[in-house]
């Protein structure tokens, strides 16, 4: 069989996967496994397996995420999200739309000083969904607001 074709059949094995509501994570796994092991050998799919989860867990910028979220978390816990989106609905609250501008400077205020863009949409999340709610937003105007208040962080360095 050659490589183009365990390709095709791997996309569809993924596929199938996903298919099955099996997480992203674990589906591109047992892929990937399977897929070494039958291009190579069972020793090498063992080899990648070990090493690549290493190098996963190890990598700094994936180990800083959870402790922004922590960071987040503790902020939110001690009321500072809750006073920043306060203050940003004071600015522009009385505006049509005024909450969901309020949670883009929000967040882009919480960004700023968090320094990650998923600790953000995390903690100004957890404040802004329900008073958006209360107001009557629909949900995907605040979920959105939420979104691209969390993406400015990233794309305005």
């Amino acid at each position: 069989m050659t490589e183009g074709m365990m390709g095709i059949i791997g996309i569809i094995g993924l596929l199938t996967l996903l298919g099955l509501r099996m997480p992203v994570g674990m589906s591109l796994l047992v892929v990937g496994f399977f897929g070494i092991w039958a291009l190579d050998d069972f020793k090498a799919a063992t080899a990648a397996l070990a090493s690549e989860t290493f190098s996963a867990t190890s990598s700094y910028s994936m180990s800083v995420i959870p402790l922004f979220i922590l960071m987040g978390n503790i902020a939110g816990q001690a009321g500072y999200s809750q006073r920043l989106y306060e203050s940003a609905h004071a600015w522009v609250g009385h505006l049509r739309g005024g909450l969901a501008s309020a949670t883009i400077l929000g967040c882009a205020s919480f960004a700023a000083v968090s320094g990650s863009s998923v600790a953000t949409a995390v903690t100004i999340g957890k404040v802004a969904l329900p008073e958006m709610k209360r107001y009557g937003y629909s949900d995907g105007l605040a979920t959105g607001s939420v979104a691209a208040g969390g993406w400015l962080y990233s794309h305005g360095k």
